[in-house]
């Protein structure tokens, strides 16, 4: 038995239109979904993208599709599903990494990217550095060295969107229209990677998050703003084709009790009724 395990995402740090063509960031957390494969009979509940990436390998490799009858898939997540969090990314990463070192197989960030997208729109958590990432081709992958010490409120709304069905529209309009705030967001973000600086950081995920708002707006959107702003945390981030929200801060420098009273006292918890304390951490499949 060969096991692997790859991140949830918050949603991301940026999404929109860069460099002729639509690229994330995604924030990967310390949330997981955990594959393990072995030889034995197929389970009888196994996610359909684990299999289909277990055959994908086979086909990479030139075995013999027939092996894969004789591999068993097994699972663990704590992601919640269809809400922006990279939870299908996740298994699938997962499931490759668990398959090559079963199969005594390498496989690298590069070539897994390059699988993953075959599949599916992928996110960037399958990276160990923060990556500007193109979800669609795996043709742009630019790493950043910083790792910043951020911890998030992650804001769980009941709402739910499946990420194919978010591709299959066309918002290549709204994109457009989006362009000079991400182009405000990319130029902060590596201003914030060369200066370590979460402020910077928080303000180019906020500005990403604002051009958001014309293609999948979320709601008390403006009150979570005016939050960032008297608070003085780092910003917020969104779920681009999800529906999840994070508050960007740190726990010796911001109070999160201060944060859930005001979430409450506002009324916000009405539209996201889990809140969750996670960590931004490094990407990559373990």
């Amino acid at each position: 038995m060969a096991e692997a395990y790859c991140p949830a995402s918050c949603g991301e740090l940026l999404q929109g239109w860069l460099f002729g063509g639509e690229k994330l960031i995604s924030c990967p957390i310390n949330w997981f979904s955990c594959v393990s494969v072995s030889e034995g009979i197929p389970a009888p509940h196994e996610r359909p993208r684990m299999r289909q990436m277990v055959n994908l390998l086979l086909d990479y490799w030139q075995i013999p599709l027939e092996f894969s009858s004789g591999l068993r898939i097994e699972y663990q997540s704590t992601i919640p599903i269809a809400k922006g969090m990279a939870s299908s990314t996740a298994d699938i990463a997962a499931t490759a990494q668990a398959t090559a070192r079963l199969l005594g197989k390498s496989l690298n960030s590069t070539t897994l990217a390059q699988l993953c997208v075959k599949l599916e729109p992928t996110d960037s958590t399958i990276f160990e550095r923060l990556t500007l990432f193109d979800h669609l081709t795996a043709q742009t992958q630019i790493p950043f060295d910083w790792q910043p010490d951020i911890d998030i409120l992650l804001l769980e709304s009941p709402q739910t969107i499946l990420t194919t069905e978010y591709h299959q529209r066309d918002y290549r309009p709204q994109l457009l229209s989006g362009t000079s705030l991400l182009q405000q967001a990319w130029q902060q973000f590596l201003i914030a990677n060369q200066q370590h600086d979460s402020y910077r950081l928080g303000e180019a995920c906020t500005l990403s998050a604002i051009a958001s708002q014309s293609i999948l707006p979320k709601p008390c959107f403006d009150q979570l703003r005016d939050l960032v702003e008297q608070t003085g945390i780092y910003g917020l981030n969104v779920a681009h084709s999800g529906s999840v929200v994070g508050l960007l801060f740190h726990s010796h420098c911001h109070d999160p009790d201060y944060l859930y009273w005001w979430l409450h006292q506002k009324k916000i918890t009405e539209h996201y009724p889990k809140i969750h304390h996670v960590k931004l951490i490094a990407g990559g499949v373990r």
